[in-house]
């Protein structure tokens, strides 16, 4: 909800260069999280410090944490616990599928803009009460980790039983270049909304909140929209109804909103404008106490129950005991309560002692009730408490876990074993890997068949640029290029890729049958080890000598552990590493490559060494020449880069395609290359140019084949967690 807006400041500043080319492109986002930023150093192994926790004996300060009130920030009932699902909650909650952005991962709610959101208001003291437990035990918790096992742990001490808690979350050291959205006020939400409906990639409805307005769209106090965007918003962060319904009746057991003052009035500014003498402590209350009962954050104000520090049903009791009329809340805005004057005496009070209140519901919460489906599930949770607790248990679990990838990264003993779908589960390797002789042997099976070297290469990006470093998602492992629905991504050319497929098959199960000592090969081996043969013969083609690393365990999944409709986000809709580019992509090609170099994890020197190469190797999507600046096609050469650099040829945009540029040759007017933006943006930006002359130079051309297989070994392992 709305906290009263700061005044700009009014320091200058020095011009960018944004501001005099706005429409230059940002590698920005390649240079971010930098290890230098990091203070405890390139060496260091957060796991092995988790390992070295004694995570029993955290979960009890934790406890105790939670019961000793503070005078600076005393707790609501004598119990933080509420107030620490909710920072646990607020930390995992901005986690959204289509870019896998967002998420408890990282500790980004210690950084603007995440600190200063309305929907973030007094979060701040939430991370204070819990620092004398980080000061203690140092490197061996993370943020992340630490916020997250806070809300779990506060959980079970109300009386709730979770589902588990991994750590393994490491600390971002500096705020993550995210898009947001481009509103430039508080709650607007004009732009996401621009075409009638939330774009993409957006997860909340509103400007600074976490999902939907609690008091229903935009404020307007109706139920069933406000059900539509909940079902639209949870959706983004990989809810489903049963989820959702699961993670809202849960989550209001516990706890209280505030409002007991006009926010406008009595609330300063957020911690990142906060003067320094504030010392990163935010909305300043200058209304009664500043705390306790004339608290102010969201502007509601009541309990859901009359045990909020306990685990009960009353939720749900109440939702559909009571019949429920609007209201407003002390500050102003629209809350709910029972109509009649019913249950006003029911709820005691935070702080004073003998004072009394009826319950409240949100208008998102009067949603539950009156859509249909929330409907049937309210109900069938509220007749089988069981079914609710666990449905509730899985949901925060999936909420506080979506963002870590698969589970083979989750660290510590409360970590659950059952595999759970929305995890891409990958079956444990069970067999002896392949040694180095029969690396060696496989390889030159592969090169036997007829398929090509831009063929090899194509299949093993396809498989291994699916990775997501962002939430940890897609890779090469589990071969899933080979099932629903990644073999039929149009970025993956489907025909090309079962032809290949279907070869390497029969490479496998024939290899395997020669294998001894119960060795295997999987097909995401054979898949990946392809690639990199191809590549080692399109160098040795060219006259250059490598030979590319490769560490067999990969193991092949089914289609019956992949969830369709959750991998399906993954589909890249542009990928300038291959020259690919559909009209459903959100961003312009050359903008949608860094947003793609950036999944990988790449700085700027390996998206440039893997595009030239990739053009030289002919790895194009469907085999289009764009960009291929080379008279030998399937080679490893630095080619791209000469020719890019050529000034024997200029550029014009082409009058038959859009966005499709032609190069003719200077003096005889001979058509000699075609090129997309994402081309000829290595010879047009500054930055990338500089690069491209390092790899244009006649002493790089050893180097440019060598950058290009560490850089390709590298993003063929970015989902080998094992090694």
């Amino acid at each position: 909800m709305s906290i009263a807006l700061q005044a700009e400041t009014t320091q200058p500043t020095t011009t960018s260069n944004s501001f005099w080319w706005p429409e230059r492109l940002n590698l920005a986002p390649l240079r971010q999280h930098g290890a230098e930023s990091n203070p405890y150093g390139n060496q260091f192994n957060y796991a092995e410090q988790f390992k070295s926790l004694d995570l029993d004996t955290l979960k009890g300060e934790i406890r105790k944490t939670l019961t000793t009130s503070q005078d600076w920030w005393p707790a609501d009932y004598g119990h933080y616990g509420p107030f620490f699902v909710r920072m646990a909650w607020h930390s995992a909650g901005v986690y959204r599928i289509f870019d896998g952005r967002g998420g408890a991962n990282g500790g980004q709610q210690r950084f603007e803009p995440l600190n200063s959101w309305p929907d973030n208001v007094s979060l701040d003291k939430a991370r204070r009460l819990l620092w004398p437990i980080k000061q203690k035990y140092g490197s061996k918790i993370s943020w992340a980790d630490l916020m997250v096992l806070a809300g779990t742990v506060a959980m079970e001490d109300m009386g709730f039983k979770t589902f588990g808690f991994a750590g393994g979350r490491t600390d971002d050291w500096e705020a993550e270049m995210v898009d947001w959205g481009s509103e430039k006020k508080w709650l607007d939400n004009k732009s996401r909304y621009a075409k009638g409906e939330l774009a993409k990639p957006m997860g909340a409805t509103q400007m600074g909140l976490i999902y939907v307005n609690p008091e229903g769209p935009n404020g307007v106090p109706d139920p069933l929209a406000s059900a539509q965007q909940i079902r639209d918003t949870f959706g983004r962060m990989a809810m489903n109804d049963e989820e959702t319904v699961a993670l809202i009746a849960g989550g209001h057991t516990f706890g209280k909103a505030h409002g007991a003052h006009d926010p406008n009035k009595c609330v300063g500014a957020d911690p990142a404008a906060a003067g320094v003498e504030q010392q990163g402590f935010g909305w300043k209350n200058k209304c009664g106490k500043g705390h306790s009962e004339d608290t102010v954050t969201s502007g509601l104000e009541g309990a859901w129950s009359v045990s909020p520090t306990k685990w009960t049903m009353q939720y749900l009791d109440n939702l559909y005991g009571f019949e429920w009329v609007k209201s407003k809340s002390p500050a102003g805005h629209t809350q709910w309560i029972p109509a009649n004057g019913q249950a006003a005496n029911l709820v005691p009070d935070a702080h004073v002692e003998g004072k009394r209140h009826a319950p409240i519901m949100f208008t998102s919460d009067i949603a539950l009730k009156e859509d249909p489906i929330y409907r049937e599930i309210t109900t069938r949770f509220r007749a089988n408490p069981k079914e609710f607790e666990l449905a509730f248990a899985k949901a925060w679990f999936k909420l506080t876990h979506r963002d870590m990838g698969p589970s083979t990264r989750y660290l510590g003993k409360d970590a659950p074993k059952e595999a759970l779908i929305w995890q891409d589960p990958i079956p444990a390797l069970d067999h002896p890997v392949i040694e180095a002789s029969d690396i060696s042997a496989l390889k030159a099976k592969i090169l036997a068949t007829k398929l090509t070297v831009p063929e090899l290469v194509r299949t093993a990006w396809s498989a291994a640029s699916s990775f997501r470093g962002t939430d940890m998602r897609g890779g090469a492992n589990g071969a899933r290029l080979a099932l629903a629905p990644q073999k039929d991504w149009a970025a993956n050319n489907p025909k090309e890729a079962a032809k290949v497929l279907a070869a390497l098959t029969k490479v496998q199960n024939d290899f395997n049958k020669t294998l001894k000592g119960g060795k295997k090969v999987s097909l995401a081996d054979v898949i990946v080890l392809a690639g990199s043969a191809a590549v080692e013969k399109a160098a040795k083609d060219a006259g250059y000598s490598v030979s590319v690393p490769f560490t067999p365990g990969r193991m092949d999944t089914t289609q019956a552990l992949t969830d369709v409709t959750s991998f399906a986000v993954l589909e890249p809709k542009a990928d300038g590493f291959r020259n690919y580019f559909s009209s459903d992509s959100q961003l312009p090609p050359a903008e949608a490559l860094v947003e793609k170099a950036n999944y990988l994890t790449l700085s700027v020197p390996e998206m440039a060494v893997l595009v030239g190469g990739l053009r030289t190797l002919d790895a194009n999507t469907a085999g289009v020449k764009h960009g291929v600046f080379t008279s030998k096609p399937g080679t490893l050469s630095n080619d791209f880069f000469v020719n890019l650099l050529d000034m024997s040829t200029r550029w014009e945009k082409s009058a038959k395609q859009e966005g499709l540029y032609e190069g003719f040759d200077r003096k005889s007017g001979a058509l000699k290359w075609t090129a997309t933006p994402v081309d000829l943006i290595f010879g047009s930006h500054s930055e990338l140019r500089a690069v491209a002359e390092v790899y244009a130079s006649d002493d790089a051309k050893q180097k440019f084949v060598d950058d290009f297989v560490k850089t390709w070994t590298k993003v063929m392992n970015l989902d080998r967690f094992d090694i």
